[in-house]
Protein backbone atom coordinates (compact mmCIF):
# COMPACT_ATOMS: atom_id res chain seq x y z
CA UNK A 1 0.00 0.00 0.00
CA UNK A 2 1.19 3.49 -0.71
CA UNK A 3 -0.84 6.50 -0.06
CA UNK A 4 0.15 10.28 1.62
CA UNK A 5 0.14 11.76 -1.99
CA UNK A 6 0.73 15.92 -1.97
CA UNK A 7 -2.76 16.24 -2.87
CA UNK A 8 -3.88 14.23 0.39
CA UNK A 9 -1.44 15.56 2.90
CA UNK A 10 -2.30 19.32 1.40
CA UNK A 11 -6.25 18.79 2.04
CA UNK A 12 -5.60 16.79 5.52
CA UNK A 13 -3.07 20.12 6.57
CA UNK A 14 -6.17 22.88 5.08
CA UNK A 15 -8.65 21.12 7.04
CA UNK A 16 -6.59 20.92 10.35
CA UNK A 17 -6.14 24.87 9.84
CA UNK A 18 -9.29 25.76 8.90
CA UNK A 19 -10.57 23.68 12.30
CA UNK A 20 -8.45 24.83 14.58
CA UNK A 21 -9.10 28.39 13.21
CA UNK A 22 -13.15 27.57 13.58
CA UNK A 23 -12.89 25.87 17.01
CA UNK A 24 -10.57 28.61 18.08
CA UNK A 25 -13.23 31.52 17.33
CA UNK A 26 -15.80 29.49 18.77
CA UNK A 27 -13.95 29.17 22.51
CA UNK A 28 -13.92 32.90 21.97
CA UNK A 29 -17.20 33.26 20.77
CA UNK A 30 -19.01 31.06 23.62
CA UNK A 31 -17.18 33.37 26.14
CA UNK A 32 -16.40 30.84 29.47
CA UNK A 33 -16.47 33.49 32.50
CA UNK A 34 -13.07 31.80 33.46
CA UNK A 35 -9.76 32.44 31.30
CA UNK A 36 -8.47 28.98 33.16
CA UNK A 37 -11.38 27.04 31.55
CA UNK A 38 -10.96 28.78 27.95
CA UNK A 39 -7.36 27.89 28.38
CA UNK A 40 -7.97 24.30 29.24
CA UNK A 41 -10.66 24.11 26.30
CA UNK A 42 -7.74 25.44 23.67
CA UNK A 43 -5.36 23.36 25.57
CA UNK A 44 -7.37 19.77 24.36
CA UNK A 45 -8.88 20.97 20.77
CA UNK A 46 -6.06 23.31 19.26
CA UNK A 47 -3.08 21.17 20.25
CA UNK A 48 -2.54 19.94 16.63
CA UNK A 49 -3.54 16.25 15.48
CA UNK A 50 -4.43 14.96 12.33
CA UNK A 51 -8.14 16.06 12.36
CA UNK A 52 -9.10 12.69 10.37
CA UNK A 53 -12.82 13.07 11.79
CA UNK A 54 -13.52 16.38 10.54
CA UNK A 55 -11.15 15.53 7.39
CA UNK A 56 -14.00 12.57 6.26
CA UNK A 57 -17.09 14.24 7.25
CA UNK A 58 -15.71 17.65 4.88
CA UNK A 59 -14.53 15.01 2.04
CA UNK A 60 -17.61 12.87 2.36
CA UNK A 61 -19.82 16.30 1.52
CA UNK A 62 -17.96 17.14 -1.20
CA UNK A 63 -18.86 13.96 -2.82
CA UNK A 64 -22.56 15.60 -3.24
CA UNK A 65 -21.04 19.31 -4.06
CA UNK A 66 -20.99 20.73 0.08
CA UNK A 67 -18.18 22.92 0.32
CA UNK A 68 -15.49 22.78 2.54
CA UNK A 69 -16.69 26.18 4.51
CA UNK A 70 -20.46 24.72 4.31
CA UNK A 71 -19.19 21.52 6.20
CA UNK A 72 -16.74 22.93 8.21
CA UNK A 73 -19.41 24.13 11.64
CA UNK A 74 -20.14 20.15 11.35
CA UNK A 75 -16.48 18.70 10.90
CA UNK A 76 -15.80 21.01 13.95
CA UNK A 77 -18.53 19.79 16.01
CA UNK A 78 -17.20 16.29 15.33
CA UNK A 79 -13.61 17.54 16.28
CA UNK A 80 -15.48 18.57 19.69
CA UNK A 81 -16.65 15.62 20.91
CA UNK A 82 -13.48 14.14 20.07
CA UNK A 83 -11.24 16.09 21.91
CA UNK A 84 -13.45 15.89 24.85
CA UNK A 85 -13.05 11.76 24.58
CA UNK A 86 -9.43 12.70 24.97
CA UNK A 87 -9.54 14.66 27.80
CA UNK A 88 -11.71 12.06 29.40
CA UNK A 89 -10.06 9.00 28.36
CA UNK A 90 -6.60 10.32 29.79
CA UNK A 91 -7.85 10.77 32.99
CA UNK A 92 -6.37 8.88 35.76
CA UNK A 93 -9.57 7.37 36.39
CA UNK A 94 -9.83 6.07 32.84
CA UNK A 95 -6.22 5.72 31.32
CA UNK A 96 -4.18 7.83 33.12
CA UNK A 97 -1.83 8.95 30.48
CA UNK A 98 0.20 12.33 30.70
CA UNK A 99 1.32 13.07 26.99
CA UNK A 100 -1.05 13.76 24.11
CA UNK A 101 0.04 15.00 20.68
CA UNK A 102 3.06 15.35 22.20
CA UNK A 103 2.29 17.56 25.09
CA UNK A 104 0.91 17.29 28.72
CA UNK A 105 -2.38 15.72 29.01
CA UNK A 106 -4.85 18.72 29.85
CA UNK A 107 -4.71 17.26 33.26
CA UNK A 108 -0.83 17.25 33.82
CA UNK A 109 -1.28 21.01 32.26
CA UNK A 110 -4.52 22.30 34.59
CA UNK A 111 -5.95 19.69 37.85
CA UNK A 112 -8.57 16.94 36.96
CA UNK A 113 -11.45 18.97 37.88
CA UNK A 114 -10.47 21.28 35.43
CA UNK A 115 -9.56 18.42 33.14
CA UNK A 116 -13.16 17.46 33.35
CA UNK A 117 -15.01 20.27 32.96
CA UNK A 118 -13.20 21.34 29.69
CA UNK A 119 -14.35 18.24 28.51
CA UNK A 120 -18.35 19.15 29.44
CA UNK A 121 -17.69 22.50 27.90
CA UNK A 122 -16.11 20.67 24.26
CA UNK A 123 -19.12 18.41 24.57
CA UNK A 124 -21.94 20.78 24.67
CA UNK A 125 -20.48 23.30 22.61
CA UNK A 126 -20.32 20.51 19.46
CA UNK A 127 -24.33 20.54 19.79
CA UNK A 128 -24.33 24.00 20.08
CA UNK A 129 -22.78 24.45 16.46
CA UNK A 130 -24.95 21.88 15.05
CA UNK A 131 -28.00 23.54 16.34
CA UNK A 132 -26.85 26.74 14.74
CA UNK A 133 -28.42 27.77 11.14
CA UNK A 134 -24.82 28.51 9.82
CA UNK A 135 -24.53 24.29 9.91
CA UNK A 136 -27.50 24.00 7.60
CA UNK A 137 -30.41 26.47 7.12
CA UNK A 138 -32.05 23.07 6.85
CA UNK A 139 -33.64 22.77 10.35
CA UNK A 140 -34.67 18.93 9.62
CA UNK A 141 -31.05 18.37 7.98
CA UNK A 142 -29.39 20.24 11.72
CA UNK A 143 -32.01 17.82 13.73
CA UNK A 144 -30.40 14.84 12.17
CA UNK A 145 -27.33 15.99 12.68
CA UNK A 146 -27.36 16.53 16.44
CA UNK A 147 -29.30 12.80 16.73
CA UNK A 148 -26.60 11.39 14.86
CA UNK A 149 -23.86 13.07 16.63
CA UNK A 150 -25.57 12.07 19.99
CA UNK A 151 -25.85 8.22 18.95
CA UNK A 152 -22.54 7.77 18.03
CA UNK A 153 -21.31 9.76 21.02
CA UNK A 154 -23.23 8.34 24.24
CA UNK A 155 -24.20 4.70 25.57
CA UNK A 156 -24.93 3.04 22.10
CA UNK A 157 -21.67 4.55 20.36
CA UNK A 158 -18.15 5.73 21.68
CA UNK A 159 -18.83 6.05 25.62
CA UNK A 160 -20.71 3.01 25.43
CA UNK A 161 -17.44 1.27 23.99
CA UNK A 162 -15.18 2.96 26.59
CA UNK A 163 -17.23 1.36 29.35
CA UNK A 164 -16.92 -2.04 27.54
CA UNK A 165 -13.45 -1.47 27.22
CA UNK A 166 -12.91 -0.44 30.76
CA UNK A 167 -14.79 -4.01 31.86
CA UNK A 168 -12.48 -5.77 29.68
CA UNK A 169 -9.81 -4.64 31.88
CA UNK A 170 -10.95 -5.88 34.47
CA UNK A 171 -12.07 -2.87 36.39
CA UNK A 172 -15.42 -3.59 37.63
CA UNK A 173 -16.72 -5.96 40.06
CA UNK A 174 -14.67 -9.24 40.51
CA UNK A 175 -12.07 -7.55 38.75
CA UNK A 176 -11.45 -10.37 36.25
CA UNK A 177 -10.26 -10.06 33.11
CA UNK A 178 -12.99 -11.89 30.67
CA UNK A 179 -11.82 -13.73 27.27
CA UNK A 180 -13.48 -11.59 24.79
CA UNK A 181 -13.60 -13.24 21.37
CA UNK A 182 -12.80 -11.93 18.02
CA UNK A 183 -16.52 -10.19 17.30
CA UNK A 184 -16.93 -9.13 20.70
CA UNK A 185 -13.72 -7.04 20.44
CA UNK A 186 -14.76 -5.76 16.62
CA UNK A 187 -18.30 -4.87 18.52
CA UNK A 188 -16.24 -3.18 21.16
CA UNK A 189 -14.20 -1.42 18.94
CA UNK A 190 -16.83 -0.58 16.67
CA UNK A 191 -18.27 1.74 19.33
CA UNK A 192 -15.55 3.34 20.65
CA UNK A 193 -13.74 3.82 17.86
CA UNK A 194 -15.66 3.46 15.04
CA UNK A 195 -18.93 5.32 16.03
CA UNK A 196 -17.57 8.76 15.45
CA UNK A 197 -15.89 7.49 12.65
CA UNK A 198 -19.08 6.20 10.80
CA UNK A 199 -20.55 9.84 11.84
CA UNK A 200 -17.91 11.94 9.85
CA UNK A 201 -19.02 9.78 6.45
CA UNK A 202 -23.13 9.64 7.81
CA UNK A 203 -22.61 13.43 8.17
CA UNK A 204 -21.26 14.59 5.50
CA UNK A 205 -23.98 12.63 3.28
CA UNK A 206 -27.04 14.57 5.35
CA UNK A 207 -25.36 17.79 4.26
CA UNK A 208 -24.92 16.41 0.51
CA UNK A 209 -28.67 14.58 0.45
CA UNK A 210 -26.86 11.65 -0.61
CA UNK A 211 -29.37 8.60 -1.59
CA UNK A 212 -29.67 6.15 0.07
CA UNK A 213 -27.41 3.95 -2.42
CA UNK A 214 -24.82 6.10 -1.50
CA UNK A 215 -25.46 6.20 2.27
CA UNK A 216 -24.97 3.13 2.30
CA UNK A 217 -21.31 3.03 0.32
CA UNK A 218 -20.46 5.81 2.42
CA UNK A 219 -21.39 3.70 5.50
CA UNK A 220 -19.54 0.51 4.58
CA UNK A 221 -16.24 2.58 3.82
CA UNK A 222 -16.59 4.39 7.28
CA UNK A 223 -17.40 0.64 8.73
CA UNK A 224 -13.68 -0.28 6.63
CA UNK A 225 -12.11 2.96 7.61
CA UNK A 226 -12.83 2.62 11.33
CA UNK A 227 -11.55 -1.12 11.54
CA UNK A 228 -8.60 -0.61 10.16
CA UNK A 229 -8.02 2.88 12.34
CA UNK A 230 -7.85 0.84 15.53
CA UNK A 231 -5.89 -2.21 14.11
CA UNK A 232 -3.34 0.98 13.00
CA UNK A 233 -3.99 2.20 16.77
CA UNK A 234 -3.12 -1.05 18.20
CA UNK A 235 0.00 -1.95 16.25
CA UNK A 236 1.29 1.22 17.07
CA UNK A 237 0.79 0.49 20.69
CA UNK A 238 2.73 -2.64 20.16
CA UNK A 239 5.80 -1.58 17.66
CA UNK A 240 5.35 2.28 18.23
CA UNK A 241 7.67 4.63 20.47
CA UNK A 242 5.79 7.65 22.25
CA UNK A 243 8.13 10.63 20.83
CA UNK A 244 6.81 9.86 17.08
CA UNK A 245 3.16 8.34 18.09
CA UNK A 246 3.13 11.59 20.40
CA UNK A 247 1.55 9.53 23.64
CA UNK A 248 2.73 6.38 25.81
CA UNK A 249 2.76 3.10 24.22
CA UNK A 250 3.00 -0.26 25.40
CA UNK A 251 -0.56 0.59 27.60
CA UNK A 252 -2.71 -1.63 26.31
CA UNK A 253 -0.90 -4.82 26.98
CA UNK A 254 0.17 -3.29 30.70
CA UNK A 255 -3.65 -2.75 30.97
CA UNK A 256 -4.82 -5.42 29.85
CA UNK A 257 -6.95 -4.32 27.04
CA UNK A 258 -8.73 -6.48 24.57
CA UNK A 259 -7.40 -5.78 20.98
CA UNK A 260 -7.40 -7.65 17.68
CA UNK A 261 -3.72 -8.27 17.89
CA UNK A 262 -4.22 -11.18 20.78
CA UNK A 263 -6.64 -12.95 18.14
CA UNK A 264 -4.86 -12.35 14.53
CA UNK A 265 -0.68 -11.69 15.62
CA UNK A 266 0.90 -8.94 13.97
CA UNK A 267 1.12 -10.11 10.60
CA UNK A 268 -2.40 -10.97 10.25
CA UNK A 269 -3.33 -7.65 11.37
CA UNK A 270 -1.57 -6.65 8.58
CA UNK A 271 -3.49 -8.51 6.27
CA UNK A 272 -6.29 -7.82 7.81
CA UNK A 273 -5.61 -4.10 7.18
CA UNK A 274 -4.68 -4.77 3.81
CA UNK A 275 -8.36 -6.54 3.43
CA UNK A 276 -10.14 -3.25 4.95
CA UNK A 277 -7.96 -0.98 2.53
CA UNK A 278 -9.21 -2.75 -0.23
CA UNK A 279 -12.96 -2.93 0.96
CA UNK A 280 -12.74 0.68 1.32
CA UNK A 281 -11.27 1.36 -1.68
CA UNK A 282 -13.31 -0.67 -3.92
CA UNK A 283 -16.87 0.77 -2.24
CA UNK A 284 -15.91 4.08 -3.28
CA UNK A 285 -15.74 3.33 -7.31
CA UNK A 286 -19.02 4.21 -7.38
CA UNK A 287 -18.52 7.69 -6.69
CA UNK A 288 -15.35 8.38 -9.40
CA UNK A 289 -12.70 10.61 -8.84
CA UNK A 290 -14.61 12.66 -6.94
CA UNK A 291 -13.45 9.93 -4.37
CA UNK A 292 -9.88 10.01 -4.60
CA UNK A 293 -8.75 11.25 -1.10
CA UNK A 294 -11.03 9.29 0.87
CA UNK A 295 -9.40 6.25 -1.06
CA UNK A 296 -6.16 8.01 -0.25
CA UNK A 297 -7.26 8.41 3.39
CA UNK A 298 -7.89 5.22 4.06
CA UNK A 299 -4.64 4.00 2.53
CA UNK A 300 -3.34 7.04 5.58
CA UNK A 301 -5.09 5.28 8.18
CA UNK A 302 -3.43 2.00 7.63
CA UNK A 303 0.35 3.29 7.45
CA UNK A 304 0.26 5.87 9.86
CA UNK A 305 3.17 6.65 12.15
CA UNK A 306 1.45 8.34 14.96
Amino acid sequence: MTCRSDDLLRALGETADAVAAYLDRAITENAPLSARLAAAMRHAALAGGKRLRPFLLIESAALFGVSRDQALPAAAALECVHCYSLVHDDLPAMDDDDLRRGQPTVHRAFDEATAILAGDALLTLAFDILAREETSPSPAIRIALVAGLARASGGTGMVGGQMLDLAAEGRFESGARPALAAAEIERLQAMKTGALLDFACAGGALLGAASPEQRRCLGIYSHAVGRAFQIADDLLDVEGDAGTVGKRVGKDAAAGKATLIDSLGIEGARTELARLVAEAEKVLEGFGSAATLLAEAARFVAERRN
